[in-house]
């Protein structure tokens, strides 16, 4: 046989690493010489291995090879993620022909000062560098520019023909997002929505630190995406070759619990952002937790009702008697006023409830037809006026003293979209100082998820003030105490 020249072996080997990112990485790079010199640079670290495992496992099975595979990581500083990055492209287009890579930042800046020089710096390490040519937005193969590339792209919530355009059919499609917590969740959705080609091995994968409790980058561990997304969360202090002693300084300044070393040190995500309405420490508190019965039985029931006949909305019945909160029924969409409002009656019958509040957006029909059997059911317009003149709108209203009711020892169930849902509403800026939530279809393009109908049933149960019925069940007698008519 003829001996292969060493540039047509670096090919053959190259070829054999196609689903191997680790291979590849050990094979590609200098490891413990030149600039790959010191603590963490003798081969790749411990957590970017498993990065390369997760992707090896997808591709190599025939079930989920053309499936897409997305991975998101949020880490503290150090760790790497640049250096990862760089190496997956690197892999991503030296084995796959005509592969094509797009990458974006949270900034024009990130993106072109920080994250594209290390890409550049790895590539020119690499076995294989004479391969490419590259320029400040661009990484192409010598002998086929236009088809065998990756681009460096700054991202616009008004200009997504970038990631709307990522078409590779039977060829490779990958897409990193570098902090990923600041990109716009157009951005997300317009690259969720295009990576649909057949055949195909799509990678998406998105790193960052956790600044955010909200989004799309949270969106990835937390809520309804959560189950799509490998998910993995690094603490600096893990990872080899970071500076553990100036870490720990920053634990001991600020304490292991706050946002800073969070974000900053464990990859773990807030409690509160700038402009969240609940903490996560609130809800944290409240989550599972477990009252005594007479620390509750005194206090009226109130039954709540938020309807959804739209989308993968869910139709939420929930109960709240004083600290306690309780979901009792959960249906799939369902404009069937009728059925419906049996289904509450029987609840409100079963529970012996002093008052059923129901979201007037979707529920008028249900308390028309509750009407219509005896029932003195409430309808709650959350546009509707208020008793506190500091909030907006009942939304606003409801929503504050829910978060109240948590700080004083609110208990709800270990329910993970409860969860989310509470502390996923942002406040709205205003002049006049009055607080304002954002808007529920605002929120939900923000998170990329669906609307909030759990936590809204909790907020439906302080739309008004109840008493305890003291005359028996089923007289007809109300549960309000209130001559307040609100604005609708």
């Amino acid at each position: 046989m003829q001996e292969l020249t060493p540039e047509i072996q670096i090919i053959h080997d190259i070829a054999s690493f196609a689903h191997d990112p680790e291979r590849f990485s050990l094979y590609a790079y200098p490891w413990g010489t030149g600039e790959l010199v010191g603590a963490g640079c003798d081969a790749p670290r411990t957590w970017q291995r498993q990065i390369f495992t997760d992707i090896k496992t997808h591709l190599t099975n025939p079930n989920t090879r053309f499936q897409p595979l997305k991975i998101a990581i949020a880490s503290g500083h150090g760790i790497g993620k640049s250096a990862c990055i760089s190496q997956i492209i690197d892999w991503a287009m030296s084995t796959c022909t005509n592969c094509r890579v797009v990458i974006t930042a949270n900034t024009e800046t990130q993106l072109r000062t920080k994250t594209w020089p290390e890409v550049r710096k790895w590539l020119k390490l690499s076995i294989n560098a004479d391969w490419w040519d590259v320029t400040a937005t661009k990484i192409s193969a010598k002998h086929d520019p236009e088809n065998w590339r990756t681009d460096a792209v700054t991202w616009s919530a008004h200009n997504t023909e970038a990631f709307a355009g990522l078409h590779n059919v039977r060829r490779r499609i990958v897409v990193i997002f570098d902090e990923a917590s600041g990109i716009d969740a157009k951005v997300w959705e317009v690259t969720l929505g295009a990576l649909t080609d057949e055949n195909t091995e799509i990678i998406w994968i998105a790193f960052g630190n956790p600044t955010q409790n909200s989004g799309s980058f949270y969106g990835c561990f937390n809520g309804k995406q959560a189950n799509q997304w490998i998910h993995r969360q690094i603490d600096s202090r893990t990872v080899e070759g970071t500076n553990k002693a100036e870490l720990q300084k920053m634990v001991d300044a600020y304490g292991e619990d706050s946002d800073l070393v969070k974000v900053r040190v464990r990859g773990m995500f807030p409690a509160m952002s700038m402009k969240s309405f609940i903490s996560a420490n609130d809800v944290d508190a409240a989550f599972g937790k477990h009252l005594r019965e007479d620390m509750f039985s005194f206090a009226p029931k109130i039954i709540s009702v938020d309807p959804a006949w739209s989308g993968d909305d869910k139709f939420v019945i929930g109960m709240r008697q004083g600290l306690a909160f309780k979901i009792l029924a959960e249906f799939p969409k369902n404009d069937n006023d009728v059925q419906m409002a049996n289904i509450i009656a029987r609840y409100e019958q079963d529970e012996k409830a002093d008052a059923v509040f129901i979201d007037g957006g979707y529920g008028t029909g249900i308390v028309s037809v509750g009407r219509s059997l005896g029932k003195d059911w409430q309808l709650v317009w959350f546009g509707g006026g208020v008793f506190d003149q500091g909030y907006l709108n009942k939304r606003a209203e409801m929503w504050g003293a829910m978060k109240q009711w948590l700080k004083e020892g609110g208990a709800i169930p270990e329910d993970h979209e409860l969860y989310t849902e509470l502390i996923s509403y942002e406040t709205v800026g205003r002049t006049d100082g009055k607080i304002q939530m954002e808007g529920k279809e605002d929120m939900k393009k923000r998170l990329q998820q669906g609307s909030p109908n759990k936590a809204d049933a909790l907020a439906i149960t302080f739309a008004f003030p109840v008493s305890k019925k003291h005359t028996g069940y089923g007289n007809n007698q109300t549960g309000f105490v209130t001559d307040y008519k609100p604005d609708y």
